[in-house]
């Protein structure tokens, strides 16, 4: 489709045949396609350091021997150097929202990056109250109160930032930080995230920790709902799937973490049959090892034509994942190019790697980051031809050197 899309206030105006107005900036992409900004509601931007420090390990032994260790080495150059990496991936790449998940201390200098380049940022710091082997975590007073201290400078909830409630997982969680971080999001209209069912080893720890499969002991704390975005949803029993479906609860789905950690295969179109509410993100850096939209569509739809037949999760659902479904998650007025929705807009340059096929499946199957000409947050142009606009490239590539040798002396890796 040919046509115009006006803006005003950082949303969408106009869609079609739109006559120019006196004053009116024109931005001119003809011969480009012009997408939804891709929306990622699980990220750790904490972890874009690590990219390469823990791959070929399963969940349980990549936590405590490595990702644990090297986040409670983070300080807080380091972690504004690891956003600030993660951002210029992600922005460059198209996606202009996220939800992430931050380590436990430091979470100020994420929002500081995510501020600087003007991306579309919910966040919230890990809260962890139960002893690991890595020393990683707080008391439960702690972790609430450092919580409700970031809300307090972060969450605008007509802005760019806001703050999410992010208790890490179960066996990181005490029933008493998860009942009160669920009371205490609601009454500040905040979201909540975590990380569900995701390895077969944690779904058996939980059980011999709680006494329940995963999903219900989360539900009987709280968290559960639409305000919920619970990360991975692998290893579900049916009660779970009904559960899910009843309450609303989101699911974030990341298929190349998941098969990098070798997780297991989330069973995605059994879930969407239930009316269970899926979207699409990357994860973290260092089990993926990438923070690109193009890479996890593609993969979302792949592994389901292997597991149940071709096509059997068509391109346009899983591009509606990736931007509409996302939006949903986050609960904002985003993924789609129509009237009274947010302007997070992607160019596309479809000479890149041409395809003749429908765009949808084009975008899917065909494209990767390298498409990406612009990308505009609110109505606000922030990265255009590899470059983040708020930043020198080389300069993010010295403070992340720098820090990375900081970190990994600390951590003894």
């Amino acid at each position: 489709m040919r046509g115009d899309l006006a803006v005003v206030g950082g949303m969408i105006t106009a869609v079609g045949d739109v006559p120019a107005e006196p004053g009116d900036v024109l931005v001119d992409v003809r011969g480009r396609w012009l997408v939804p900004g891709f929306v990622q509601p699980h990220i750790h931007l904490v972890q874009t350091l690590f990219r390469g420090l823990a791959d070929d390990l399963a969940l349980m032994d990549w936590l405590q021997s490595r990702i644990w260790p090297l986040e409670r080495a983070h300080d807080i150059d380091s972690v504004y150097a690891s956003a600030r990496l993660g951002i210029h991936e992600l922005l460059t790449g198209g996606t202009t929202a996220l939800l992430d998940m931050a380590t436990v201390s430091h979470t100020d200098a994420v929002f500081q990056a995510a501020d600087e380049a003007g991306i579309r940022m919910w966040c919230g710091s890990a809260m962890m109250d139960r002893d690991n082997l890595a020393g990683l975590g707080t008391t439960t007073d702690v972790a609430m109160r450092t919580a409700n201290d970031l809300a307090d400078r972060w969450h605008r909830p007509e802005g760019l930032l806001r703050y999410a409630y992010a208790p890490r997982f179960v066996p990181s969680c005490s029933d008493e930080l998860l009942t009160a971080v669920a009371k205490e999001a609601r009454a500040r209209g905040c979201l909540l995230h975590t990380h569900a069912s995701e390895n077969r080893d944690e779904v058996a720890l939980v059980r011999q920790l709680t006494g329940r499969d995963n999903i219900h002991h989360l539900h009987e704390q709280g968290l559960s709902g639409a305000d919920v975005v619970l990360a991975h949803c692998i290893h579900l029993s049916q009660s779970e799937m009904e559960l899910l479906a009843l309450t609303r609860t989101r699911v974030a789905h990341c298929p190349s973490s998941n098969q990098k950690l070798a997780s297991g295969l989330c069973s995605v179109p059994e879930l969407l049959s239930r009316g269970i509410h899926v979207s699409l993100a990357a994860d973290g850096a260092p089990c993926n090892n990438r923070l690109d939209a193009f890479a996890e569509m593609r993969l979302a739809a792949l592994l389901q034509s292997t597991r149940l037949g071709a096509g059997a999760l068509p391109a346009p659902i899983v591009l509606r994942m990736a931007t509409a479904s996302g939006a949903e998650a986050l609960g904002f007025p985003g993924g789609v190019l129509a009237v009274g929705k947010v302007a997070d807009l992607v160019v596309l340059d479809p000479d890149t790697i041409w395809s003749g096929g429908d765009p949808a499946s084009t975008v899917v199957y065909t494209m990767d980051s390298r498409s990406v000409r612009q990308t505009w947050v609110h109505g606000r142009k922030v990265a255009e031809d590899g470059k983040v606009l708020a930043w020198d490239n080389a300069e993010t590539a010295a403070l992340c050197h720098a820090s990375l040798g900081r970190v990994r002396a600390r951590a003894g890796l």
